[in-house]
């Protein structure tokens, strides 16, 4: 059986106060396990200090596997598998070839990245998703604190810097 994982979580009403928190919490060396919202906040993963995705990069990279495949596919079919002279042409006239490559280039970059984001984020058919308040489907905004990654730090400091930070209830939560 897994070690529980605790984690403290600030609720807070607003958008501008819950991005005022951010800072707040940030500064005072409390590590962030995640922020949750009932709808996206501009500019909140600046604030937590995300950096840039790499989804595009995988996206590019399977949209040239697909670019490759499909090339390699018609060129193979067309001149050794099953060779056949249509209207005159030669038996690889790549500009018949463009409406496969492009329709296997998007299939091939849509599947890849629909695969790397539910890989990158541990997305899973079998998963339970760990709601750590009902609300933040509703109206509240959620602020959790890890407390393992914030060991050097007491667990009342931690609810005392949410606390003063804004958060309107602060909550301890378990998971199995």
């Amino acid at each position: 059986m897994e070690k529980d994982t605790h984690f403290v979580m600030g609720v807070y009403e607003d958008e501008d106060v819950l991005l005022h928190a951010i800072q707040e919490v940030r500064s005072s060396g409390v590590k962030i396990h995640e922020v949750y919202s009932p709808y996206p906040v501009h500019g909140i993963d600046d604030y937590l200090g995300y950096k840039r995705s790499k989804l595009p990069i995988a996206a590019f990279l399977f949209g040239l596997l697909g670019t490759c495949l499909a090339l390699t596919m018609q060129f193979y079919m067309l001149k050794f598998d099953w060779p056949m002279i249509i209207g005159g042409k030669d038996h690889a006239a790549f500009p018949d070839f463009i409406p496969v490559t492009f329709e296997l280039t998007v299939l091939l970059a849509s599947f890849g990245m629909v695969g790397v984001f539910m890989v990158s984020t541990n997305l899973k058919p079998w998963a339970q998703p760990r709601i750590m308040d009902i609300r933040i489907t509703d109206d509240k905004h959620v602020l959790a604190v890890d407390i393992a990654n914030n060991s050097a730090i007491e667990l009342s400091k931690i609810e005392e810097i949410l606390k003063a930070s804004g958060a309107s209830e602060v909550n301890k939560k378990s998971f199995e």
